[in-house]
C-alpha cells in the first residue's frame, strides 16, 4: 500500500520556507479549513513528512507538552498535530506509515498523546482513550473540557498510568487540546 513512500522527520527549523508553505497547504486541503493561524502556534514543532515521488502526500507532527494525570508528575508528552493526507491518496496507507514512523520518533518522550479525528485510524496503530476527565491547567486553576477526548501512545519511558484518574495540560493558544 505504502510503496515508494519516503518518510523523513524534520524540526521545524529546518524546513525552508517553500516547503513550510507545502505542509501548510497540504494540512488545509486535507481538513478542508485555513489552518494558518493555528498553525503558527507550532514555532517548535518537529514534522514527520511523506513523499511519494517527490511530492509531499502525508503529514503529521508533534510539539512538546506537559501532561499530568491526577496529582502525579508531569509527563513530557509529544502532542500530535495536523494529521494530513491529500485527499486524493487517502485509503493508502500513507497516514499509517507516517504514523508509525512518528511513534518511533517519539520513543524518548513519556507519552504520546492527540486529540482524534478519526479513532479508528490510530487505534489500530496501538493508541488508547483517556477515560478520565481532562483539564486544562492555567495558574493554579484546572479548567474542565469535557468536550474533548484524548488518545494516548505508551511509550518506552511511560510509567504505570491509571486511564480513569483526572489528565491535565498546560494552557495553550489555539486549540487547548
Amino acid at each position: 500500500m505504502q510503496q515508494n513512500l519516503r518518510v523523513e522527520v524534520t524540526r521545524a527549523d529546518e524546513l525552508n520556507p517553500d516547503l513550510h508553505a507545502t505542509v501548510l497547504a497540504l494540512c488545509n486541503r486535507a481538513h478542508e479549513e485555513d489552518l494558518r493561524p493555528l498553525f503558527a502556534t507550532f514555532v517548535d514543532a518537529t514534522h514527520v513528512l511523506g513523499f511519494l515521488g517527490g511530492a509531499l502526500v502525508s503529514h503529521a507532527m508533534w510539539v512538546t507538552r506537559w501532561l499530568q494525570p491526577g496529582d502525579g508528575p508531569r509527563l513530557c508528552t509529544a502532542y500530535v498535530e495536523m494529521v494530513a493526507t491529500e485527499p486524493h491518496h487517502q485509503r493508502r496507507g500513507f497516514a499509517t506509515a507516517v504514523m508509525r514512523r512518528l511513534a518511533t520518533a517519539i520513543s524518548e518522550y513519556d507519552l504520546g498523546a492527540l486529540c482524534p479525528a478519526e479513532p479508528r485510524v490510530y487505534a489500530r496503530l496501538g493508541w488508547i482513550f483517556w477515560r478520565g476527565p481532562l483539564f486544562i491547567r492555567s495558574g493554579e486553576r484546572l479548567i474542565p473540557t469535557p468536550d474533548e477526548r484524548i488518545m494516548i501512545l505508551r511509550l518506552p519511558k511511560t510509567p504505570s498510568l491509571d486511564l480513569d484518574q483526572p489528565l491535565s495540560a498546560e494552557w495553550r493558544e489555539g486549540e487547548l487540546w
